[in-house]
């Protein structure tokens, strides 16, 4: 970056801010008039914008609610809410008061959300909508720490009769006007927030953050790459993820960029058009699904469109090549302006024509898209993090990007191999430990400070990593999510249909899973469905595959809202020692099995 470029850099050091709610509050000073923030407004139809100054009174009237609440410093507050100016509004007058903020999924069951609530004694509960309140009704007395419920929109078919004194509507809730912003804790190792996320029993664990964790992270994070106050952000993923949170929340707002709120996944398109973001921060699957597009065109279109896009691609990525210093000059890149202009121009246009850097993190970003991307003008930096990290440890620069790697640390933060080349990560923005769970704590976070990934990795001398494996059996999904696939096999195997059982879904958009039923479970099936109780003609049959997977959700119906099995495939045989799909102790041989089954998994995420 160029000096003239840098002088347009408002990057608020930690010094400054403190806090986080003290960052919002110098950014609300330095840029009062900026848009902060871009919304949709679903009743007027037009989208809105949110200047900081506006935000500072939003934050402030939310602040004096809170306030007559029965709250002291330290306790917990809930939100279960999408991404919108509320949800900032809320969190920010929380944090000023001292409170501790619990991000909820929107989508996430009850049951799942109930249990994050209870385990960290939540007292207060902002809710998007009536029918998340009522969908806790059956489990009532799992929110008994619950003094409040805060609804922020209602329908007029709302039965009234459901509610109870510790419900009220945002807009009956909520004065006005507000009074000067506080800022009680002046602490930056204070915890600000706890973040669930699922471990290998089973049940979320709650990660304690402190202001200090997510401010270091932040600001490590805008040294990696460029942030400018006239960047303009698309946020879609979900706040209660931390990658959102620290990379597409709190960045933008230490560097005085502006965010606009996406109105759903479906209509990211459409978004995208209309907003025209320069910086997009996204999980794997959202390349995936731009990609598929691609690919569905390509396949109706001639056969010139093909080799015309994949020359675009090769000569794009070879030139990407030479930038990066790994390649020499070649005769080919003097086509670049015309495979630019008609074809890789129309992917950019499609994307809002405006994008100068994009991230992708929570999940590892497939090699083939990330050559298609980047070879197309896409400039996107993979990285790498955990909940447990705040979330970023690593990231690819734009002048240092081998998108094979998950990149070089941010600033401040040391890895190291440990024993079986874990990856093991110390720095500021470790978390505190997990919330009333010391043992899990000490299993994860060494006497001097040393945080096991559970990630296999390899560290070349530049510094790069690159994450080669999984010590822990953790599926991540191409969306991020990360499941303990042992926890749902046990589960799903209570039903005696059912002998063998493996989850899959790494890298991709959902879970599956490979079944191997009991004699018990084909005669079972093979009655119902009018078969012979032969498992070769069972397979592959549409009726048995949706009696399968209706068995199979009964089992895992207590498991959080992501971790669902959307496809199964009923293997013929079993598994054992002898065909050595499983161990002596006979455990089930992951790798062997899914290597060996490539193509019916395969079939899982190509076939309808």
């Amino acid at each position: 970056m160029n000096e003239s470029q840098y002088m347009h850099k408002d990057v608020i050091p930690i010094e400054a801010a403190q806090t986080l709610d003290g960052l919002f509050s110098e950014r609300v000073t330095r840029s009062p008039q900026k848009i902060a923030y871009r919304d949709y407004d679903s009743i007027t139809e037009q989208w809105r914008d949110y200047s900081w100054a506006d935000m500072g009174r939003f934050v402030a009237r939310w602040q004096a609610a809170l306030a007559k609440e029965d709250l002291s410093p330290g306790d917990r507050v809930a939100i279960m809410c999408r991404n919108c100016p509320q949800w900032v509004a809320f969190e920010q007058a929380a944090l000023g008061l001292g409170l501790v903020v619990v991000p909820l999924y929107t989508e996430d069951r009850a049951e799942n959300a109930a249990y994050c609530i209870e385990n960290a004694g939540v007292k207060l509960l902002v809710v998007e909508k009536a029918a998340q309140w009522e969908a806790f009704l059956p489990i009532l007395p799992q929110l008994s720490s619950v003094l409040r419920i805060v609804i922020l929109l209602t329908a007029d078919n709302t039965e009234k009769s459901k509610y109870n004194p510790r419900v009220v509507v945002l807009e009956q809730w909520l004065p006005e006007q507000g009074e000067q912003l506080l800022h009680i804790n002046t602490s930056p190792n204070t915890l600000a927030t706890i973040i669930y996320t699922s471990g290998t029993t089973g049940r979320p664990k709650g990660v304690m953050l402190s202001h200090d964790n997510i401010l270091s992270n932040t600001f490590a994070s805008t040294q990696v790459v460029d942030i400018l106050p006239n960047d303009l952000f698309l946020s879609f993923l979900p706040l209660s993820h931390t990658f959102e949170r620290t990379s597409g929340y709190y960045v933008p707002m230490m560097c005085g960029a502006t965010i606009a709120y996406a109105r759903s996944i479906q209509q990211l398109q459409e978004d995208l058009l209309i907003i025209c973001p320069t910086v997009l921060v996204s999980v794997p699957r959202i390349y995936e699904r731009v990609y598929a597009g691609l690919r569905t065109k390509l396949a109706e279109g001639s056969a010139l469109a093909r080799k015309l896009f994949y020359l675009a691609v090769s000569v794009g990525y070879s030139r990407f090549e030479l930038q990066q210093g790994r390649d020499t000059w070649h005769f080919s890149h003097l086509f670049w302006p015309l495979l630019e202009k008609l074809v890789a121009r129309k992917l950019m246009d499609k994307l809002g024509g405006r994008l100068r850097v994009a991230m992708s993190g929570g999940a590892a970003l497939s090699p083939e898209i990330s050559r298609i991307f980047i070879g197309l003008g896409l400039p996107i930096l993979q990285g790498y993090g955990m909940t447990e990290s705040s979330p970023v440890v690593c990231v690819n620069r734009l002048d240092d990007n081998l998108p094979a790697s998950i990149g070089r640390t941010i600033p401040g933060v040391e890895v190291k191999l440990g024993e079986h080349n874990a990856l093991l990560i110390r720095g500021p923005n470790v978390m505190i430990g997990y919330w009333n769970n010391p043992e899990a704590t000490r299993a994860v976070i060494s006497e001097d400070g040393w945080l096991n990934s559970g990630d296999i990795a390899q560290i070349d001398e530049q510094g790069r990593v690159t994450i080669t494996g999984r010590l822990k059996d953790i599926i991540v999904t191409s969306t991020g999510e990360k499941v303990p696939p042992a926890d749902m096999e046990t589960a799903i195997l209570r039903d005696s249909i059912f002998e063998q059982v493996m989850v899959v879904g790494e890298g991709h958009p959902y879970l599956s899973a490979l079944v191997v039923l009991s004699q018990q479970g084909l005669q079972t099936i093979a009655e119902l469905c009018c078969l012979s109780p032969d498992p070769q003609q069972l397979a592959n049959q549409d009726a048995v595959e949706k009696i399968l997977l209706e068995r199979i959700t009964q089992q895992i119906h207590e498991f959080p809202g992501y971790a669902k099995i959307f496809k199964v495939a009923l293997i013929p045989e079993s598994w054992s020692v002898a065909n050595e799909m499983l161990t002596p102790t006979l455990k089930l041989k992951r790798s062997k099995i899914a290597q060996h089954y490539s193509t019916e998994i395969e079939n899982l995420y190509t076939k309808r």
